[in-house]
């Protein structure tokens, strides 16, 4: 990973993913990933930056330069060959490890045959979501949530993939990137939307269970709910979303943090979708 480093306002190198974790008082606490510099971001609500895009992508698993990004931040090859790349990952009821034809058979078994959490959360709206155990509450953050819920603790990816197919029937498993950052999502009652759910799906549960054990799909009907606060001084009206290939330099006062945006006076911008290219960072 580059050590580019300028002044101590200054620093250059590859993103990545924003880094959070849930301080005590529920409110996300976030860092910048820029090379090998973790920048904390909280603390810089109110002050100005810019991020200078330098023409140069490294992919974020082989670190080859790449003239365009795949998939949030991966080169064509690594794409088209890597098992965290495939559909299965958007779609983990298409899972196909049991048939023999993963991509990566012990990315597979490290990653997909583990323990998985089933979730309701309130984003832009209540959604169902899947995770594995040790991303909780990182998932939730990442995708904004106020309010969030397990519901199933099941014994692989699939398997939740499978819950998840049931319970969109009725419940959203997408994101509305722009209610979330306008900030008036209101709160619900995720408990009684569980039960609500539980009641109308039982059938369909029962058949997993039976198929796969009742050890391997786990309804969880006591867990309590997760609030998450966001550092955010002053959400946007209307919605500008900045794009590193169509504008290389973005700048603006950093207003707050939420999801894997930045939210600045000029425009929003997702860290996520540009890991891999490299930035300047000035504050």
């Amino acid at each position: 990973m580059s050590k580019e480093k300028l002044t101590s306002s200054h620093t250059a190198g590859p993103l990545r993913k924003l880094q959070v974790q849930l301080k005590s008082d529920n409110l996300a606490d976030y860092q910048l990933p820029v090379g090998e510099q973790l920048l904390p971001l909280n603390p810089l609500l109110g002050q100005k930056i810019t991020l200078h895009a330098m023409n140069k992508i490294q992919c974020i698993h082989c670190g080859r330069i790449t003239k365009k990004s795949f998939n949030q931040g991966y080169c064509y090859p690594c794409f088209t060959r890597l098992a965290q790349c495939d559909l299965c990952i958007v779609k983990p009821e298409l899972c196909h490890y049991h048939k023999g034809t993963c991509r990566e058979p012990e990315w597979g078994e490290q990653f997909c045959m583990q323990r998985h959490i089933v979730y309701l959360a309130n984003s832009s709206g209540v959604k169902v979501g899947i995770t594995r155990t040790s991303q909780i509450p990182v998932r939730w953050i990442d995708q904004g949530a106020i309010q969030a819920l397990p519901i199933f603790n099941v014994a692989s990816r699939q398997l939740s993939g499978f819950i998840e197919q049931i319970f969109r029937q009725e419940v959203s498993d997408k994101t509305n990137w722009r209610a979330l950052l306008k900030g008036d999502v209101q709160p619900v009652d995720l408990p009684a939307i569980r039960d609500q759910l539980f009641s109308h799906f039982t059938e369909q549960v029962q058949t997993l269970q039976n198929k796969y054990g009742i050890q391997a799909v786990q309804p969880l009907s006591n867990n309590d709910e997760t609030d998450i606060h966001y550092p955010v001084n002053i959400y946007p009206v209307k919605i500008t979303s900045f794009n590193f290939d169509k504008t290389p330099a973005v700048s603006g006062i950093l207003q707050g943090i939420k999801g894997q945006y930045l939210i600045l006076d000029t425009g929003v911008l997702n860290i996520r979708k540009f890991a891999g290219y490299h930035v300047e960072v000035t504050i």
